[in-house]
């Protein structure tokens, strides 16, 4: 388990084999219409952007193939399409945001690795007691704490049978205590820049624009009242919601095998993570610098190995990432972004309510990442907000957060999110659960983001 928390990201991303022949079938059908659009009707910059867009967006939805290799389409379709020259399609690869992920999955890995994570939850269950609500709000608690700065997805593999082990001392079913962690991990993840790709994507967008950027901790002015809301939720009227099915697992899966951890490596890995919290508030050095210096301290102290160190990168992730970021130039130089921001003030009209804007994307951008990837979709939406921003001289620091919080919401669907996929055959959940609990929280975070939003990042500036 060590080396697969975060792999298992792609896992469950990746298409079941009777995709795999429509989606090639797909690509294919979407190359050739690119090339007569190009060779044949010679569409300009601008449409051509529109329908790569396009494109990639059904790959995204349906997920016919993987998505990090659908994104990696992109700069090769930009290319062919003369775009963007060949020395500009990769140039994401080079981003300091991927440096930055890249190190952040490095750290977490040592974290989950040495065992500080388990330590914590085990410490957790036990102060938790042998009471449903106390180890509901527990669960959710350390949940939220660790996502805010680890992957979700691993903070769920690893809280996971400590759960499971909860349900079966407190005496109440799984499914009161599973889906409330994941739930929590989502929003969690809102507190900090690093807690999900959503914050590093449009934070990325608004540096790449020139307009400045998000501090480390400006994300839990948002975060941190979600986080809470949704713990209230979970705890009153969500957990009326919640199913109580009876569940008997087998004995090996309640709980985990014994595991003996080396004392020294924690405590290295412990000093480390705390130096890299601390330059990161104290803001000492950028981001990037800050989390390659922590991950190579992880290898050279030996708190894991660099095989290890590999395997704990979330390679789909970051890949996706970089193959995304092209598109947002894209969007810039050929108008294509011009042009979408145009129709979507068209439509509403030049004096649009301001509040009217935040609800269309948060809206559009909640209904696509309930079926796509949450860093898929703030991709593709952030440079497209951007543009709204700047036509209606709205503060674009005010939209990219709307459109990350509604990014990370993908609570109503098993498939939205690797956190809620995990926990769905462990906990016996059916979709219909999700969308009877994630529905009415989904309403309570749009209204909380509506109403603070414009509190912490003034609408016009």
């Amino acid at each position: 388990m060590k080396n697969k928390l975060f792999e298992r990201d792609l896992q469950f991303r990746s298409p079941a084999a009777p995709k795999k022949q429509i989606g090639f079938a797909v690509v294919a059908a979407e190359a050739i219409l690119l090339f007569v659009a190009h060779s044949i009707l010679h569409w300009s910059a601008s449409s051509l952007t529109l329908l790569i867009l396009g494109m990639v967006s059904v790959l995204f939805i349906f997920e016919l193939i993987p998505i990090a290799i659908a994104a990696l389409c992109v700069p090769v379709a930009l290319w062919y399409a003369e775009v963007l020259p060949a020395s500009d399609i990769f140039s994401g690869f080079c981003d300091s945001t991927v440096v930055l992920f890249g190190g952040m999955f490095v750290v977490g890995g040592a974290m989950f690795s040495t065992g500080i994570v388990s330590i914590i939850g085990s410490k957790m269950a036990r102060i938790a007691g042998k009471n449903e609500t106390t180890a509901m709000l527990g669960v959710m608690l350390l949940s939220a704490v660790l996502s805010s700065m680890l992957s979700n997805t691993g903070t769920v593999a690893v809280l996971m049978p400590i759960c499971l082990g909860f349900s079966k001392s407190v005496g109440c079913s799984r499914t009161r205590l599973l889906l409330p962690l994941a739930m929590a991990c989502s929003l969690g993840g809102l507190i900090s820049l690093v807690g999900t790709p959503p914050n590093t994507t449009v934070n990325s967008v608004l540096t790449a624009a020139g307009l400045g950027s998000f501090g480390f901790f400006e994300f839990a002015k948002i975060g941190i009242p979600l986080t809470i809301v949704g713990i209230i939720y979970l705890l009153t009227l969500g957990r009326v919601l919640l199913p109580a099915r009876p569940f008997e697992p087998d004995e090996a899966e309640v709980i985990p095998p014994p595991e003996h951890y080396n004392t020294r490596k924690q405590i290295i890995t412990l000093l480390i993570f705390i130096g890299l919290l601390i330059g990161m508030v104290l803001n000492l050095a950028p981001l990037a610098v800050l989390t390659t210096i922590a991950a190579v301290l992880c290898v050279v102290c030996g708190t894991l190995t660099e095989s290890e160190a590999y395997g704990s990168i979330s390679w789909s992730t970051l890949f996706l990432f970089a193959g995304m970021l092209p598109m947002a130039q894209a969007l810039e130089v050929s108008g294509a972004g011009e042009q979408i921001a145009n129709g979507v003030v068209h439509l509403l009209g030049n004096n649009a309510n301001p509040y009217l804007i935040m609800s269309v994307l948060f809206l559009l951008t909640t209904s696509l990442t309930q079926f796509m990837s949450n860093t898929a979709c703030a991709a593709l939406l952030a440079p497209i907000g951007l543009h709204i921003a700047s036509n209606l001289s709205i503060n674009p620091k005010s939209v990219l957060i709307v459109i990350s919080v509604a990014a990370s919401c993908a609570l109503a669907t098993p498939m939205g999110t690797p956190p809620n996929t995990l926990v769905m055959k462990p906990g016996g959940y059916r979709f219909n659960d999700y969308l009877r609990v994630g529905l009415p929280l989904l309403v309570l975070c749009y209204l909380t983001t509506l109403v603070l939003v414009p509190v912490f990042w003034p609408l016009y500036t």
